[in-house]
């Protein structure tokens, strides 16, 4: 029993490949063609992901695939094979999505920044990942989608991403036309900060993650988290909470160090402390 358990957690981890560079990790969905978020993968790129939080040497993570497909969404093939199970294949439905739920909010509470890169077409729960990531880079072959009001499933659980990242109008639209839409609306929608070129977009997300990653660990930390707490109060409160938060920021070595080198005109030694 124990062997088989290894066999099949070594499985899932192939799924999810990994590079790392100049404290940037980048964690590739690399079970293409649909890159589906099967509950292996889901269970792979969740193990890349808390392995990456104490890892000091990791300061921004990229969700990047192989294949034309960033993700397709839930592995469908794999959800109904579960209707044959006794019960009709709800406990294994409420498995995929209490995984899946975690999955998105161990990204967003998780705290190094993620940026998705984004190179072919992102559906589903694909374009769910997409919308929980902090940062999202597109090419112009990228397409996005949250379809299953085209067979009868509504996207109910990739809506919450989704309606916290565009407006309601565009969010809307999304889940009840359920059609595709092309890099450049994704961009006017809000769902992603850049269209680029196909040869382009490693070289921008690398940019991009190499610029977060020379900054303070504890202030990104801190702001990232602050970000979403506030998100979610009213304007009393949010004030209140990050008032709380610049303080002792203030306090942080980092912060004297950073206005320290401001002020004398150099390059600050960041300790993460």
């Amino acid at each position: 029993m124990a062997e088989t358990i290894a066999h099949a957690r070594g499985e899932a981890l192939e799924l999810v490949g990994t590079r790392q560079e100049e404290g940037v990790l980048t964690l590739i969905l690399q079970n293409p063609p649909a890159n589906a978020l099967s509950i292996a993968m889901m269970d792979a790129l969740k193990d890349a992901l808390d392995r990456a939080r104490d890892d000091h040497a990791v300061r921004v993570i990229v969700i990047a695939h192989e294949g034309t497909v960033f993700s397709a969404g839930h592995d469908l093939k794999e959800m109904t094979a579960h209707r044959r199970d006794a019960d009709g294949g709800r406990a294994f439905f409420a498995r995929t999505m209490a995984l899946c739920a975690d999955l998105m909010q161990a990204i967003v509470h998780h705290p190094k920044p993620v940026i998705a890169a984004v190179d072919g077409v992102a559906t589903a729960a694909g374009c769910q990942l997409v919308a929980s990531c902090d940062l999202a880079v597109a090419s112009g072959h990228a397409r996005f989608a949250t379809p299953g009001v085209n067979i009868g499933l509504f996207c109910s659980t990739p809506m919450v991403a989704l309606s916290r990242n565009i407006s309601r109008k565009h969010a809307m639209e999304m889940l009840l036309a359920g059609e595709m839409i092309d890099a450049e609306t994704a961009l006017v929608f809000g769902l992603v900060n850049r269209v680029v070129t196909r040869e382009e977009l490693n070289r921008t997300v690398v940019k991009m993650a190499r610029v977060i990653a020379s900054k303070s660990p504890l202030t990104i930390r801190t702001g990232k988290e602050a970000f979403y707490r506030q998100a979610e109060m009213r304007l009393a409160d949010a004030y209140e909470y990050t008032q709380h938060v610049m303080v002792e920021n203030m306090m942080a070595r980092d912060a004297e160090e950073g206005i320290g080198a401001f002020i004398e005109k150099r390059e600050p030694e960041w300790r993460g402390e």
